[in-house]
């Protein structure tokens, strides 16, 4: 049999990417399996023209079988397609992602997202808010990930309104549980809906029999595992639903020990469901919470710890929920899959970006030399700041010189100096943290990327010089 020939792509630039683009199609297509044509439309920059505006201007040569659009452009690829009768696809934002792009690398699998542990988002002090408060919070917490709200309660005193607020969360479709050993509390709860109980000791354990629910069981002892065994096997005589939490310490005060015990249970009860409050790390540690979260569910990946309590009290707390939520598919993938957790969560890396892109000083001078407009083009890389436009080359570090010099050499309308002002910020920022910058488009903070601004003078799609 023949073998298939080799698919004809066109890929859709603008003036200034036009080098860089064909540089990367020679290394790329013969490695992949292409055939292609560049199409440099009448613009400096492609990704600032809407689609129907691509669509008046360009020509599709025949033979063609699918035209590939810088990821950027506004609009829907089905206009180039109804248009000229050809597929025709959005491709990445950045030209140099089209490696991963064809590629397997940097993609996820068919089958990354699963997971197998249960998020159980706590309110704390919970009597001190009004109804609408908690729903709210708890409105919140389920959007973010969470399986299972759980109301936090005042320790020695007994919540006259905790029915009227599990019944409220439940008439939601919110799942529930509370976080008490006061025995009439509990008792009130559960009759109103909550179906777990955080957490029965010695203290309360002869109520455990008739509350109808699963509880989850803690040492008599915090720091040891005394009266865990009495609590496991009176709680399973009496056939009570229950998962196990040896309570996790915080750095300083027994951290390893804890872990150790965990391990413990798990070796005296292999079948046995268990559970962690991740909050005495993350909320009783000076750093941000993504990466302790992280790490602290592939430990329980592995042990078999198949539910999580958390909260979000202190700011680095914030989006705890959340963080679980994505960590919980990283870490179910790296271990069903025996594969490292690594280029498979990008929204898990906040503060700085997983992979640097670098021109070089030579690639912008020489783009610089292709400009002719006066437009400013800004760039940050290897801890330089690089301005150009047809009249000028300048580089720096200090954006107030840089600024300073453009002045000098051009007269700026004061909206046009604040536009550039706001991305020169960005630009310093970007250096500061190791980011990549990208004129016009926002920094990316993982999941907390917000989309861009609204930003000022900006080129016109319809100047080919522009």
């Amino acid at each position: 049999m023949a073998a298939m020939p080799p698919p004809k792509l066109l890929f859709v630039t603008g003036k200034l990417a036009e080098f860089a683009l064909r540089r990367q199609l020679a290394e790329l297509a013969p490695r992949v399996g292409f055939d292609y044509q560049v199409a440099v439309l009448p613009i400096t920059v492609v990704a600032l023209a809407p689609m129907t505006w691509i669509a008046r201007h360009l020509t599709v040569p025949p033979g063609i079988d699918r035209v590939v659009l810088p990821g950027l452009c506004p609009g829907e690829p089905d206009v180039i397609a109804e248009r000229f009768g050809v597929a025709a696809e959005r491709g990445p934002a950045d030209l140099r992602d089209l490696p991963e792009f064809f590629g397997s690398a940097g993609r996820r699998p068919a089958d990354y997202g699963a997971y197998d542990i249960q998020i159980l988002a706590e309110i704390n002090h919970a009597p001190r808010l009004t109804r609408a408060e908690i729903l709210a919070q708890a409105r919140r917490y389920r959007a973010a990930g969470a399986d299972v709200i759980d109301l936090g309660c005042e320790p020695g005193e007994c919540w006259g309104g905790v029915a009227d607020a599990v019944k409220m969360l439940r008439d939601e479709g919110l799942r529930v549980s509370i976080d008490s050993f006061e025995v009439g509390e509990i008792a009130a709860a559960v009759a109103a809906g909550a179906e777990l109980v955080l957490s029965v000791n010695h203290s309360n354990l002869a109520a455990a029999r008739d509350w109808g629910c699963e509880v989850v069981v803690v040492p008599d002892v915090p720091r040891t595992l005394q009266g865990l065994d009495h609590l496991v096997e009176t709680l399973a005589f009496w056939n009570v639903s229950f998962r196990i939490d040896p309570i996790l310490e915080p750095i300083g005060f027994g951290l390893a020990a804890s872990l150790g015990r965990y391990l413990e249970v798990r070796q005296r009860y292999p079948t046995a469901a268990m559970m962690m409050g991740i909050g005495n790390l993350t909320e009783l540690t000076d750093v941000d919470s993504a990466g302790v979260n992280v790490m602290l569910l592939g430990f329980c990946q592995e042990v078999g710890i198949r539910s999580v309590l958390t909260t979000e009290v202190i700011n680095w707390c914030r989006s705890c929920v959340q963080e679980l939520d994505l960590a919980r598919r990283l870490v179910y993938h790296a271990w069903t899959h025996r594969e490292l957790p690594k280029h498979l969560e990008p929204n898990l890396v906040l503060l700085r970006d997983p992979k640097l892109r670098v021109h070089g000083e030579e690639a912008r001078r020489q783009l610089a030399e292709r400009l002719t407009d006066r437009n400013f083009r800004l760039f940050a890389e290897q801890g330089q700041l690089y301005v150009c436009n047809r009249n000028m080359f300048l580089k720096g570090t200090d954006p107030f010189a840089l600024f300073a010099e453009m002045s000098r050499r051009e007269a700026i309308d004061p909206a046009h100096a604040f536009y550039l002002g706001y991305e020169m910020a960005k630009a310093v920022t970007a250096l500061t943290l190791g980011k990549n910058y990208e004129q016009d488009q926002p920094l990316r903070w993982g999941f907390l990327t917000r989309p861009a601004v609204g930003h000022g003078p900006r080129q016109s799609p319809g100047d080919s010089d522009a």
